[in-house]
């Protein structure tokens, strides 16, 4: 064959994949957009509309993936791999919402590292829960969320050293997890000391009665 056609074939090849590239990046921003909207409506316990939301991004990841299928470097690249990581994050936190329970990465339909990823992720998210419920004054609903801060992390951090080679940013993440459970930790252990003075002040002036 001569090096005209050889060349000629690679063109319309990559033609095609420089098509599929361009659609995945514009799918990838989508699953993100819709992800990030997923956890948006999870702190607005808007719970039905979550799940649809993060139904829409499930498709349209799930029919990305399956039009990459002859084109696998496509299925790791960075864009898509970061969006898989930020649905895996709304897909966790969705089910610790819902049921209280963690999905598998086969039932979030991502790969291992992109679940890691997005379930170190999950931290952030309950830390805000965190403060929220501090803010109205429900001591008991964040420590429920800090408890599931502090499991994630002890999980995570116990992981072999191989894992941590092998995603590298996962470390960087835990460290992060770290400082947020010890600010949320202070703040419940702030408000506890705030509603034990509270009652003592209050059976102070009950006793002056």
């Amino acid at each position: 064959m001569s090096l005209k056609r050889i060349l000629k074939k690679i063109r319309k090849e990559l033609k095609v994949k420089s098509s599929l590239r361009e659609k995945m990046l514009l799918n990838s921003r989508k699953i993100t957009q819709k992800s990030k909207k997923t956890i948006l409506l999870l702190h607005q316990n808007k719970l039905e509309k979550a799940e649809k939301t993060l139904d829409e991004a499930r498709t349209l990841l799930n029919s990305t993936l399956e039009s990459l299928k002859n084109a696998p470097e496509l299925q790791t690249s960075g864009a898509l791999f970061a969006a898989s990581q930020e649905y895996a994050e709304a897909s966790i936190l969705l089910c610790i919402e819902k049921i209280g329970l963690y999905p598998t990465p086969e039932e979030v339909g991502v790969s291992s590292s992109a679940y890691v990823l997005g379930l170190a992720d999950v931290i952030g998210e309950l830390k805000r829960k965190v403060s929220e419920c501090l803010r109205i004054g429900d001591v008991k609903k964040a420590e429920h969320y800090f408890k599931y801060m502090e499991d994630i992390y002890k999980m995570l951090s116990a992981l072999n050293e191989y894992v941590f080679s092998v995603v590298p940013a996962l470390r960087r993440k835990c460290d992060v997890a770290r400082h947020l459970i010890e600010s949320a930790g202070s703040e419940l252990l702030l408000e506890r000391r705030r509603k034990s003075l509270e009652e003592y002040l209050k059976l102070i002036e009950k006793r002056k009665i």
